[in-house]
């Protein structure tokens, strides 16, 4: 049975996937041993990313009157008493550094002011 934080997750992707400028993947990080070799395998975006992933689509205005750019989008799902870690939160202050959207979910009308 999925846990709180894993049902929010589904819930804000269901969500924000019925808006027209926005796209968002799971991302999952971690790490597993191999079976056959045994060595550690990681997976997901990075160490520290966050849960959900993807961009949003921005018309770009003036010089480039017309022309459409997908703005990296990170959002980390937490339930309401879920805590960020230091890693995640750097994380975010990168992804926002950099240009992107990024910020703490603890709902789905939380996510989706990421769209506005």
């Amino acid at each position: 049975m999925a846990n709180a934080e894993t049902n929010l997750q589904q819930q804000i992707r269901l969500a924000v996937g019925t808006r027209p400028e926005a796209r968002i993947f799971r991302n999952q990080v971690g790490s597993l041993p191999d079976p056959r070799t045994g060595r550690l395998v990681t997976f997901g975006l990075a160490r520290g990313s966050a849960d959900l992933i993807g961009w949003r689509t921005v018309t770009i205005t003036q010089a480039m009157v017309g022309s459409r750019i997908a703005v990296f989008t990170s959002i980390e799902v937490k339930t309401p008493t879920g805590r960020v870690s230091s890693i995640q939160q750097a994380w975010l202050e990168a992804v926002t550094q950099a240009g992107g959207l990024a910020g703490i979910a603890r709902s789905v009308d939380d996510a989706l002011q990421m769209f506005i």
